[in-house]
Formats: C-alpha cells, sequence, structure tokens
C-alpha cells in the first residue's frame, strides 16, 4: 500500500514544482485576508460617516404596498401579519401571495380579512416566488414596494426607516437587515453571526462601492417605476433577488443598504436544510455571472465590475480551496510534503483563521446596536472558519460551475420547508 502511494510522488512533485500551482498558493493565502481587511475598512468607514446620517419624512406619507409570497407558511404567516399590522407607519397595504400552497396558509390569512389593509391573492397553480409577485403587481396601489418573506417579524419602525431614502429620484431599492431569531443550536448561532459579519459588513463595504451585489430577498422595498422599467421579477432565476438587483443597477438605478430596517426571520435548522438553501443562492449567483456576462466588456457597466469580479473572484477561490485541500490530504496521506500552506495549522492557515476571527467580531460589534445579543454568538465564531467556511466552499465548488453552464427553467418553483423555532 505505502509502496503505490509514494509511486505517486513524482506527480505530487510535479505539481508542487509548477508555475500554476505557485499561484494558486499565494492567492489561497492572500485572497480571503485582502477581502477581509477591505470589508472591514469599507464597512466601518460606511458606519461612521452614512450610518449615523438618518434620513426623515415629512407628511403627507406615501402609500407603500406590502407583498408577503408564501408558499406551506401555515406556522408562521400569523406572526408575520401581526407584526405587519402593528407597524408604526399611517399609510400601507397589506397584500399576502399564497402560491398554491398544500397546507392552511389560505385559512390562516383569511382570518385578517376582516382588516381593510389585508387582502389575499390565492394561487390555484404553483408558478414560484418570482412569479407570484409579477401577479401582484397590478394589484398594488403604492409607488413603492416592501417584499418580505412570510416568515418574518418586521420591527415597528420598519418603513420609516425605508421609506425616507425613496424621497431620491434615482434610488430604485433599499434593502433591509435581517436578523436571525432561532439561536437554539450551533448551526443557527454560525448563521447568526454570518448575517452580521459576512452579509451585513459586505453590504456596507458594497455600498460605499456604489453597487451591491443583491438586495435580502427576506426584506426590501422597491420603487415600483424601477421594477417595471426592468421587466419586473425574472421568475428562471434561482435567485430572483440578486438577478433584480444587478438589472437594476445596469440602468443605473441606486440601492441602497438601510441596517435600521430591521427584521427577524429564521434560519435552518439542520445541515441538510443549509445546504439546500446554500446550493440555491450558488446557483443564483452563477446563473446571474452568465446572464449578464457582458458586463466586464461594457465600459458603462464599469462601476459593476467590481460586484462582477469579486464574485468570479470568490468563486475561483472556493475551487481553489477544495482541489487543494484534497491535494495536501492526498500528500499527507503518501507522506509527500508539498510546499507552502496546508489545511492543517500553520502560518497561512492561522492567518486566515484569525482575519476571518476578527471579520466576525467586528461584524457583531458593528451590529450590536440592532441586535444587542449578537455578540453572544462570536463566542463560536471558532467554528466558522473551521466547519461553516469548508462547508460553503464546497456547496459553491459542486453547484457554480453546471449552474453557469446550465439553462435556466422557465419558471423556478418552490418546494420549501420552513425551519421551526
Amino acid at each position: 500500500m505505502m509502496a503505490a502511494l509514494k509511486s505517486l510522488w513524482p506527480f505530487f512533485q510535479t505539481i508542487d514544482h509548477s508555475i500554476l500551482y505557485a499561484a494558486a498558493l499565494q492567492f489561497y493565502g492572500l485572497y480571503p485576508i485582502a477581502m477581509s481587511w477591505l470589508w472591514i475598512s469599507l464597512s466601518l468607514f460606511f458606519r461612521r460617516n452614512q450610518e449615523d446620517a438618518q434620513m426623515q419624512m415629512q407628511a403627507p406619507y406615501p402609500l407603500v404596498s406590502i407583498l408577503v409570497p408564501c408558499f406551506a407558511e401555515e406556522d408562521t404567516i400569523n406572526g408575520t401579519i401581526e407584526a405587519l399590522l402593528a407597524l408604526d407607519y399611517p399609510n400601507f397595504e397589506i397584500i399576502v401571495v399564497n402560491d398554491c400552497s398544500p397546507d392552511n396558509t389560505v385559512v390562516e390569512v383569511r382570518k385578517f380579512l376582516h382588516d381593510a389593509r389585508v387582502r389575499l391573492l390565492n394561487k390555484t397553480v404553483n408558478e414560484g416566488k418570482a412569479m407570484g409577485l409579477n401577479d401582484a403587481l397590478p394589484l398594488c396601489r403604492g409607488e413603492i414596494l416592501l417584499i418580505i418573506d412570510a416568515d418574518i417579524i418586521v420591527s415597528p419602525q420598519l418603513l420609516r426607516n425605508v421609506v425616507p431614502h425613496f424621497q431620491g429620484t434615482r434610488v430604485a431599492a433599499v434593502t433591509g437587515n435581517p436578523r436571525v431569531r432561532n439561536r437554539n443550536s450551533l448551526l443557527q448561532h454560525l448563521q447568526a453571526i454570518e448575517f452580521s459579519s459576512i452579509v451585513s459588513m459586505q453590504r456596507r463595504a458594497q455600498r460605499v462601492l456604489g453597487r451591491i451585489l443583491t438586495v435580502s430577498g427576506a426584506v426590501f422595498a422597491v420603487r415600483r417605476t424601477a421594477l417595471l422599467d426592468v421587466g419586473g421579477f425574472s421568475p428562471q432565476m434561482a435567485t430572483e433577488d440578486m438577478d433584480l438587483a444587478w438589472r437594476l443597477q445596469m440602468k443605473f438605478w441606486d440601492i441602497r443598504y438601510e441596517p435600521r430596517a430591521v427584521v427577524w426571520m429564521q434560519v435552518p435548522l439542520s445541515i441538510r436544510e443549509l445546504w439546500k438553501q446554500r446550493r440555491r443562492w450558488a446557483q443564483g449567483l452563477a446563473q446571474a455571472l452568465a446572464r449578464h456576462r457582458e458586463i466586464p466588456f461594457r465600459w458603462k457597466m464599469r462601476r459593476m465590475w467590481p460586484i462582477y469580479y469579486e464574485s468570479c473572484a470568490s468563486i475561483l477561490w472556493s475551487w481553489v480551496f477544495v482541489l487543494m485541500t484534497a491535494f495536501w490530504a492526498a500528500c499527507k496521506i503518501a507522506g509527500f510534503s508539498p510546499r507552502g500552506a496546508s489545511p492543517f495549522p500553520n502560518f497561512w492557515g492561522m492567518a486566515i483563521a484569525t482575519t476571518c476571527i476578527a471579520q466576525l467580531v467586528i461584524g457583531a460589534w458593528v451590529d450590536r446596536r440592532y441586535d444587542p445579543h449578537i455578540m453572544r454568538s462570536t463566542l463560536d465564531a471558532v467554528f466558522y472558519p473551521i466547519i461553516y467556511w469548508m462547508m460553503m466552499a464546497i456547496i459553491t465548488f459542486i453547484y457554480t460551475l453546471p449552474a453557469f453552464f446550465r439553462k435556466p427553467p422557465k419558471v423556478q418553483t418552490w418546494r420549501i420547508q420552513r425551519a421551526r423555532v
């Protein structure tokens, strides 16, 4: 057995001395460290220079149409509608879009129809979230649309924090700040850290750069005129929120991030549920890159270049991470020692892990004003680069390339099972 493994040494040596391996080694170590400190610096700049400048709006308050697409949400829809009805805003309507749910979602929604602010669009064919939202557009009376998921508990001041941004005529959308409310396991605490220190931090940094990767499908507001300008939601895309953000910005509409627009959401309870969610996210990013592949070649789209190239680089890093980890593991088994970093503790491994943990802690510290208990989740931060980060890289490695080259289906239907608190 050992003789067979040692016979692979010439192959390992060829890889170890190649220029491609040397370049991959540098990219493996430097990319996450450089990007992490870039996100940290830009997000702190946003916090100091933009986040503290709260916008105000005077009466009359514009009508806001709140769209709640749902599928199999009988356990969560009551809490969502009750929180919406308690919003501290004088002028809004709620349109619940039931996408042919197989459970009692419709029964639960009908309990609220006595309130004139609540209406129900009950679809008899399941056509997915994007198609359901498109079907609801003719029913909306407001110019500003708030899109939220059916497991969301909104904060009372949500609309007062979001609506003032639309006083700017080029503002097409404002994405909110979703927070994790079911924190009963290590996996859920890691997701809570991720939304503060990865998602929220990147949106702050991207806002400084002028373009945002995606609005949050869980909560965002969009100007109806801008939405119609780009043709509505795309039913064929795995992540219709990301695709919409790209299309709006490619037409030179502005998208903003409002960290005060806090909502509370449920996240997956199990590795299986999380895997399915992140598979869809990875496929959605690949579809966006494929659909808008002309961006790097158009000077008019130059402000989208940082988003496009960084997305490509993050996917490439996941590929490098998985392939080099597999190579190092094979070398370890064969008794061969390759040069440079490895998945086992050494200088580069510790540098990457330390930078990652620093980002997690700083991100949580920045968001603590909106999520007072988030710092408790940082106690589990050490597991993020060891377990969680690796799983995200593997998902990206498996699903992005096929999604990039495969033609999307005509309609993306949903078959989700909502996590239980």
